[in-house]
C-alpha cells in the first residue's frame, strides 16, 4: 500500500483554523464590548434606560422641557449628578447653585426625581448621552437605490410591449408579402379572380323605421332607461362618501388611533357629552408634541406605500413644525410666543341642516363604536367619509340594531312594555321610536 505522509493534513488545518476564529471572536467581542461601554457604563442599556425615564422631557441634541444631555458629563461632576437625578427637589431646597441655575432657567419646572435608579444605571445613561451619535442612512436613498437596482437586473414593460409591438408588425408585414405573391402566382397561371357581386338590399336603419313596433318597443326601452340613470344621478346629491380632502396640517389617524393607539374620545371629546364630536383644539395637540419634535417612524422604518405617496419621517416632522407656528410655540426657547393663528380645518362629514343628530345619545347612551359609523379610522392615513350617511342608511341601521338596556334604568320599564307589546325579548331602536319623523327632522 502506498503511504500517504500527509493524511493528517486537512486535520491540522482545520485544528488550527478553529483556535483562529476562536482569537479573533475573542478579539471582537472585546472590541464589542468597548464599543457598547463609554467610562463606566454601558451605551445599550443606557438608550434603553434613557427612552424609559427621560426622553418625555430631555433629548440629546435638542433643548426641550428639559436641557440637552449630550455631554452633560463634562458641565458637571459626575457625584453631583447622582444627587440630581436621584433627588433634585432636595438640592433646590438646598441652595445648591448649578440646582438653582438649571431650576430658574427652565420656568422653575422641577425635575422628576428618580431615587430608583442605581448609580450603574446612572452610568449606563451617561455612556449613552456621551457616546457619538449614529447616522443612519436615510430611507428614501436606500428605496431608491433598490429601485434602481431592480431596474437594471429587470425588463421593463414598454421593452416587452415595444418588443411585442414589433413582432406583430412583421407579421402584418409577411402577411402582405405572402397576399401579393399568391395574386402574382395566380396572374401568371391564368387564374382570374372574380369579386362577387353582393346583393342590393334594404340599408338596417330603413328596415328599422318601417317596423312600428319595433320603434314602439325601442322608444319606451330609451325613456325608462333615461329615467333609472336621471333617478340614480339625483339621488347621489349630497351624497359624499369617499370625501378626502387635503387639510391645512397633514394628520395621520393610522399613526395617531392606530400604531400609538390613542383613543378617539381623547382628541374628540365633545361627543361624549354633545351634539357635535368637535374639532379638537390645538392645545390637546401640544399636550403630546410639546415633547415629541420629532416623527422617528415605526421599528421596521416606512412602507414602500409610504415611501411612494411621500410620507417619510421628514415629511411627518415638518407637519409637527406647522403646528408650533400655528400655536405659535417657539421651540428654541420652549415657550410660547403668543403669536398664533387659527388652521382653517376642511370639514369632512356633514349632514344637511335639517336633519338632526347627536353623538352624545349614539356614543354615551347607545354605546356605539365611532368605527361603526366612520369605518376603520385606525387604518386611514387620510380620513375621508366612510359611510354614505344617508337617510336610508340611518333607517336601516335603526332598524337591525337592538337597544342596550342592560344597566340603563332610564329604558327598564319602556322596555318591559314594549317588548310585551311587540312579543320579543330585545327591542330594535326602530321599535323605540326610532322611525318616528320628528326624531330626526324637527
Amino acid at each position: 500500500m502506498k503511504k500517504v505522509p500527509y493524511r493528517n493534513l486537512i486535520s491540522k488545518v482545520l485544528g488550527v483554523s478553529l483556535v483562529v476564529v476562536l482569537l479573533l471572536s475573542n478579539s471582537l467581542l472585546a472590541q464589542e464590548s468597548a464599543v457598547a461601554s463609554s467610562g463606566e457604563g454601558d451605551a445599550t442599556k443606557g438608550k434603553q434606560l434613557f427612552n424609559q425615564n427621560c426622553a418625555a422631557c430631555h433629548a440629546l441634541n435638542k433643548k426641550m422641557t428639559g436641557p440637552a444631555l449630550a455631554g452633560v458629563t463634562e458641565k458637571y461632576d459626575k457625584e453631583w449628578l447622582y444627587q440630581w437625578i436621584k433627588n433634585s427637589p432636595a438640592m433646590i431646597k438646598a441652595g445648591d447653585a448649578d440646582a438653582l441655575k438649571i431650576y430658574n432657567e427652565y420656568n422653575q419646572a422641577a425635575m422628576t426625581p428618580f431615587p430608583l435608579l442605581s448609580n450603574q444605571d446612572i452610568d449606563d445613561i451617561l455612556a449613552y448621552t456621551d457616546a457619538p451619535p449614529v447616522v443612519a442612512a436615510a430611507p428614501v436613498a436606500v428605496a431608491e437605490g433598490a429601485q434602481g437596482g431592480g431596474d437594471s437586473s429587470g425588463i421593463s414593460n414598454e421593452i416587452i410591449l415595444g418588443a411585442l409591438a414589433l413582432v406583430f408588425a412583421l407579421l402584418v408585414m409577411m402577411l402582405v408579402l405572402v397576399n401579393k405573391t399568391l395574386r402574382r402566382i395566380a396572374e401568371a397561371n391564368g387564374v382570374v379572380l372574380e369579386k362577387e357581386l353582393a346583393e342590393k338590399r334594404l340599408p338596417i336603419w330603413k328596415a328599422f323605421a318601417q317596423n312600428q313596433f319595433l320603434v314602439l318597443v325601442f322608444s319606451i326601452f330609451l325613456l325608462l332607461s333615461a329615467a333609472y340613470f336621471a333617478y340614480g344621478w339625483m339621488m347621489q346629491v349630497g351624497v359624499d362618501q369617499g370625501y378626502a380632502p387635503i387639510q391645512p396640517i397633514h394628520y395621520s389617524h393610522k399613526i395617531h388611533a392606530g400604531d400609538n393607539a390613542i383613543e378617539c374620545k381623547y382628541c374628540h371629546s365633545s361627543a361624549r357629552v354633545s351634539k357635535t364630536s368637535g374639532i379638537p383644539s390645538l392645545n390637546v395637540c401640544m399636550n403630546c408634541h410639546k415633547s415629541i419634535y420629532e416623527y422617528k417612524g415605526n421599528p421596521e422604518g416606512p412602507s414602500q406605500e409610504d415611501l411612494a405617496n411621500g410620507y417619510t419621517n421628514e415629511f411627518y416632522t415638518g407637519e409637527i413644525k406647522k403646528l408650533y407656528k400655528a400655536v405659535g410655540w417657539d421651540e428654541e426657547n420652549q415657550k410660547y410666543t403668543g403669536e398664533s393663528k387659527p388652521v382653517e380645518w376642511v370639514r369632512i362629514h356633514n349632514l344637511p341642516d335639517f336633519a338632526y343628530f347627536n353623538h352624545s345619545q349614539h356614543v354615551s347612551v347607545a354605546g356605539i363604536e365611532c368605527q361603526t359609523c366612520h369605518g376603520p379610522v385606525e387604518e386611514m392615513e387620510i380620513m375621508y367619509q366612510y359611510s354614505p350617511l344617508t337617510m336610508g342608511w340611518c333607517i336601516n341601521c335603526h332598524r337591525e340594531t337592538n337597544v342596550k338596556v342592560e344597566g340603563n334604568e332610564y329604558y327598564e320599564k319602556i322596555h318591559a312594555e314594549l317588548s310585551q307589546k311587540y312579543g320579543v325579548d330585545k327591542l330594535t331602536a326602530a321599535q323605540m321610536g326610532g322611525l318616528e319623523c320628528g326624531k330626526c327632522h324637527y
